[in-house]
């Protein structure tokens, strides 16, 4: 059976506030209880200043979400006020539910309105871990109160349920365990507005004089959504069928669930550095074996690290081939550094998790084969390393780009992962491209005879150089479905024809240059009229 925990928020706004967001230095008093000072965070509506937070000691003196601003401090003249920040509220809230994955892979955000923000877990077949659904109720308010968040959580077979149960339940944690056989007996005693229903579907339930989840029980759907029709009758029916399980509700966790991950809780908190990296070859060989078991291997990890404070750090890695190796990964963890995980006032939860997986298939190879298998392996290694260490930015490979143009044949990405591409050579010839390429191609002064012979001199970075030997030309016709702006450097204009030529000078050096443009041949539809003009391209060795 699913098992669901809702955990309410109490207050979350002002927690928010209180842990540091939107102010300058802390409060002199707790603003979360009732020995506090009357607080309220102030929201900007069409209404006017209304309030969109309080803390406990303002809603006794009589204070409510909602009430305008000038009503608050007619009532409470020495109320405190804020301004609020939904924004903020928001990301403190998706922050603390990465950091509640210590319970669950699966955390889903509740944003309700009207300070019933929350967080629901799916730990079906995982209480146990945390010794049993009462314990983990228990471990859920005790360590989120060390984080200064104040929460009440409940465990049902159904989001719906859970939610009622945690928002308007028993005070009493053990009856916010709620089992299957007893989820209809539970929820009937609970207030209509259980139902996560809006507030004109509620003033009109009030109006039937319908005040109790059980009194919608005997009627049918067909004519409680009749009833119901001017405001959601629908959304009724379907929140009530949703609570008892009738009807599916779907999740969407913040982060999707890792496949494969390991965990470990510690009783003390790990406060340095050598903490950590102690504990990592366990995780390791963990998951490891997780994988190997499901013939899978591993191309992305994470080690999460949760805080005390309720935060979370984490440290990727990535491998260009997958793996399952947890001596290999070690090494790259120690390559990126465990120092850059902040440890804060120390981690006592640690997850490794596998982000990206492949199956990974026994081949058998040749004998003449297994050198390059050698080769490939130790080049993959040597990538990872160096990736992990310097950033995958670093370190780069080139691959063909499906260009004929030499600055545009091909383009480079990170290496991390890269296959490496047969290239065909058309020409047959090796020394076809040289190795050593300008980029950009740098303007040239040339003798030649015209229209279409080779150089027979050519003035370079202002010394002159007379041709020996001469090949070519090689025509390159320019890519016409490319705009202007898709050039480089100094080639940015409407592209033309190249003729390049293998040359050789007086000294035996070898280059690599081009004549852009065809004397009195340019084809039509040309954006301008120019004299052809050479390039150095390249140099050979």
């Amino acid at each position: 059976m699913r098992r669901i925990v809702s955990v309410w928020l109490i207050d979350w706004p002002v927690t928010v506030w209180a842990n540091g967001a939107g102010r300058v230095s802390p409060p002199e008093t707790p603003v979360g209880t009732h020995e506090g000072p009357p607080f309220a965070l102030i929201g900007r509506t069409s209404r006017g200043a209304v309030i969109h937070a309080l803390n406990a000691a303002a809603r006794a003196a009589g204070l409510s979400r909602g009430q305008t601003q000038a009503d608050a401090r007619a009532i409470l003249p020495a109320l405190e006020c804020r301004p609020a920040d939904p924004d903020a509220d928001d990301r403190a809230l998706r922050a603390l539910a990465v950091w509640a994955e210590r319970w669950s892979p699966s955390v889903t955000v509740d944003a309700s309105p009207d300070g019933l923000e929350g967080l629901f877990m799916d730990v079906t077949g995982a209480a146990h871990l945390f010794g049993g659904e009462a314990g983990l109720l228990e471990q859920v308010e005790r360590r989120m109160g060390q984080a200064g968040v104040r929460a009440r959580a409940a465990i049902a077979p159904t989001p719906g349920a859970a939610w009622a149960v945690a928002r308007h339940g028993s005070a009493a944690r053990n009856a916010r365990v709620v089992a299957g056989p007893a989820l209809r007996d539970v929820l009937s005693g609970l207030p209509v507005e259980a139902l996560r229903i809006d507030a004109a579907t509620l003033k009109q339930a009030r109006r039937f004089g319908l005040y109790r989840i059980g009194d919608l029980y005997p009627m049918p759907r067909s004519g409680l959504a009749r009833r119901f029709r001017e405001v959601d009758g629908a959304g009724l029916v379907r929140r009530l069928d949703q609570a008892l399980g009738l009807a599916a509700e779907a999740m969407d966790p913040t982060r999707p669930p890792p496949r494969y991950r390991a965990w470990e809780a510690y009783a003390e908190p790990l406060g340095d550095t050598a903490g950590v990296e102690g504990r990592a070859p366990g995780l390791m060989a963990d998951l490891a074996a997780a994988l190997e078991k499901d013939g899978q291997g591993a191309r992305a990890l994470t080690l999460t690290g949760f805080r005390t404070d309720g935060q979370t750090r984490g440290l990727s890695i990535r491998l260009g081939t997958p793996g399952r190796d947890a001596g290999i990964w070690m090494r790259l963890f120690r390559e990126r550094g465990f120092e850059r995980i902040d440890l804060g006032f120390g981690i006592d939860a640690l997850m490794l998790s596998a982000d990206l997986t492949e199956r990974v298939t026994a081949r058998q190879i040749s004998t003449e084969d297994e050198a390059a298998a050698r080769h490939a392996e130790s080049l993959a290694a040597l990538i990872d390393r160096l990736s992990a260490r310097l950033g995958e930015a670093a370190i780069q490979i080139a691959e063909p780009n499906g260009s004929w143009l030499p600055e545009r044949a091909e383009r480079w990405r990170p290496a991390l992962g890269a296959r490496p591409v047969p290239v065909k050579n058309d020409s047959g010839d090796r020394r076809a491209r040289p190795i050593l390429m300008l980029d950009p191609p740098e303007p040239i002064e040339v003798v030649a005879e015209l229209p279409d012979r080779p150089p027979a001199q050519f003035t370079w970075r202002r010394v002159a150089r007379r041709v020996t030997r001469a090949d070519g030309p090689e025509r390159l016709s320019p890519e016409w479905w490319r705009s202007a702006s898709d050039g480089a450097g100094p080639l940015q204009r409407q592209p033309r024809t190249r003729d390049y030529y293998r040359i050789e000078d007086d000294q035996g050096l070898r280059y690599w240059l081009f004549r852009e443009g065809l004397y009195g041949r340019e084809y039509a539809g040309a954006a301008e009229e120019r004299a052809p003009s050479w390039w150095m391209h390249g140099m050979f060795p």
